[in-house]
């Protein structure tokens, strides 16, 4: 069975310097519309992002500063990539959540309205992960091509999970057999409290959320005191406002 299309849709991946919408900018943008009578055009542009492209980006997608130096910036391409992707329905890969609120976001930082009136998006991701799921149960079967009885038992679900690794570890060798090099692997923030609110980048411990994400805890509590205060009375967990006060103690409130 085919994909039956009535209207043109344009799928949309981007490149970006990170994963922040609101601060972060496009620096490639590459889009396949596909006609309702099967045929593509495909359409890729580097974009001058007007800001240095962190190292950490660069290392993910190969593209740096020098390379998009005589890009187009976002504003200059804006009118020909709204007239490309007019009239379509729009879809891509994890794209409801990145791609095309961050594309919207450029658009109007260049001063440009773009309309989603009427438009249908697809995203490729949230049919994969509806199709094929992500559960335990579902883990257990593809991995060890078992029934997990009982089911959201804790024991059960404990050993079951145990299982998993020990199959993940004989089918990917890749991951390693230790608990450091799986940890290494998927990539775990170095945290300071357990709800991420703080974690540790190069052993400096910086805030992980909010309008501070990415500066030092410290410099944050030095600059702006009330912080500390605003979270203490928050809703947060104890032991961020545990941690918390502990840097505020080592740091700010010791003895000279």
């Amino acid at each position: 069975m085919k994909l039956q299309l009535t209207r043109s849709i344009a799928f949309i991946d981007l490149e970006t310097t990170g994963i922040n919408i609101s601060t972060d900018k496009i620096v490639e943008i590459a889009i396949v519309k596909v006609s309702p009578d099967g045929t593509k055009q495909v359409k890729r542009k580097l974009i001058n992002p007007q800001m240095p492209i962190p190292a950490a980006a660069t290392e993910i997608h190969g593209i740096n500063d020098a390379m998009v130096k005589d890009a187009p910036t976002f504003k200059q391409a804006a009118n020909e990539i709204k007239q490309f992707i007019d009239n379509c329905d729009l879809g891509g890969y994890n794209s409801n959540r990145f791609d095309i609120p961050l594309l919207i976001e450029e658009f109007l930082r260049a001063g440009m309205e773009f309309s989603i009136e009427g438009k249908k998006f697809v995203d490729v991701q949230k049919v994969f992960h509806l199709m094929e799921q992500r559960t335990l149960t579902a883990a257990y079967k593809f991995y060890c091509n078992k029934q997990l009885d009982g089911a959201h038992g804790a024991e059960a679900d404990v050993v079951a999970t145990w299982e998993v690794l020990e199959a993940q570890v004989e089918r990917y060798p890749q991951i390693g057999n230790t608990v450091e090099s799986i940890v290494k692997f998927t990539g775990e923030d170095d945290i300071v409290d357990f709800a991420r609110r703080m974690i540790k980048d190069k052993g400096v411990e910086i805030f992980n959320f909010g309008k501070h994400k990415g500066k030092p805890v410290v410099q944050v509590l030095k600059e702006e005191p009330q912080y500390y205060d605003w979270m203490m009375k928050g809703d947060f967990a104890m032991n961020t406002k545990q941690k918390l006060t502990e840097i505020l103690n080592r740091t700010l409130l010791k003895k000279v």
